[in-house]
């Protein structure tokens, strides 16, 4: 049997907060290791903060960002790691998401589907990647030099295949999984960046669920923690779900800086399962959007694991009012710390106002 420990960590980011990012992208990291776990799925844009707006268009913030993947790649020894970061393509600023493994960047994912309502505005700082291409990038950067695999990609561990949908990728109504599940995904990560609203998680869970279920395959999702910069409130809530049911699951608006959740899957039960409701055809040619990186997840004893409940304010009747004072609770406090302040003063007042 093949069994391995992957795992989801939601991390509190800052715009630009370089030094922040990386330690906390770190600790992630090394808790990882030390609960065993083989394939960890951080945030979208963990290195350079989600919120940077408009400096997304700025080189320094291209190159400080890849300056700060190469800081990360070598502590990546035994592990394979998501990080997302912009990269700069054939003149254009793309979503990207690097696949780390081993000490070594295996290529990078760039996103299909952006939003461009409410709270997000990315059409405005990226462009999407086009379906079924592939090219290369060379990089400069110190630690990093040489061409790599970007676009529409999947990754091959020693016959473990791990695919991504990046954020909107799942919300829309051609998700990119059902593609790539035809190719025998066996887990699908998840890098978000989901801003807090009212009654929202259900709808994450619904479709991390489905996804599981409709793909058969492991699904991890991993969101960003706190105020990151100041308008938008990220909730955390680390999700893992395995054939139609969650197994794994973060408290949310945790006042961490690192909330790391595990759970052991076993590769061959499930595909297994796979096998047994296949409805679709598999794509079994070569597949040039497959990467295969010579890493092999070494095999794990089984162990005992207790599937995830929801904590008790998730099932109160007043879970709404528990969300809203969390939130802001959690809010207060993420702005207080990266804004430096001492805290807060409420004006009151005696009157009929």
């Amino acid at each position: 049997m093949k069994r391995m420990t992957v795992g989801a960590a939601a991390i509190s980011t800052t715009p630009l907060a370089w030094a922040y990012n990386k330690t906390n992208i770190l600790e992630a990291i090394l808790r990882a290791k030390a609960a065993g776990v083989k394939l960890l799925v951080l945030p979208e844009m963990s290195i350079p903060g989600y919120g940077v707006e408009d400096a997304f268009h700025s080189a320094h913030v291209w190159n400080k960002s890849l300056a700060t993947l190469a800081d990360i790649v070598p502590q990546t020894k035994g592990i394979v790691v998501t990080l997302g970061l912009p990269m700069h393509v054939g003149g254009a600023v793309y979503n990207c998401i690097a696949v780390v493994a081993d000490g070594s960047i295996a290529g990078f994912v760039a996103k299909q589907r952006l939003p461009s309502n409410g709270v997000h505005y990315e059409k405005r700082y990226f462009q999407e990647w086009p379906n079924n291409v592939r090219t290369t990038v060379t990089l400069h950067q110190a630690g990093i030099e040489g061409e790599y695999p970007i676009g529409d990609l999947y990754f091959e561990f020693s016959g473990v295949r791990v695919g991504l949908e990046i954020c909107e990728e799942a919300w829309v109504n051609a998700r990119t999984g059902a593609e790539l599940a035809q190719r025998g995904i066996d887990i699908f990560a998840n890098p978000s960046a989901s801003h807090f609203a009212l009654g929202k998680h259900e709808i994450r869970e619904n479709f991390v669920r489905d996804g599981s279920r409709a793909f058969g395959a492991t699904y991890i999702y991993a969101n960003l923690l706190g105020n990151e910069a100041g308008r938008i409130i990220y909730d955390g809530g680390n999700i893992i779900a395995s054939q139609g049911q969650i197994v794994a699951a973060s408290e949310r608006f945790s006042f961490q800086e690192v909330v790391l959740t595990t759970w052991q899957v076993d590769i061959e039960a499930q595909r297994v399962e796979r096998a047994r409701g296949v409805s679709s055809p598999n794509d079994v040619s070569h597949d040039e959007a497959c990467i295969s990186v010579p890493f092999a997840f070494p095999d794990e004893e089984p162990r005992t694991q207790t599937v995830a409940t929801s904590a008790a304010w998730e099932l109160s009747e007043y879970k709404l009012l528990e969300e809203l004072t969390r939130a802001v609770a959690l809010g207060l406090y993420h702005y207080m710390k990266k804004a430096h302040v001492a805290g807060f003063v409420v004006s009151l007042s005696g009157g009929k106002d």
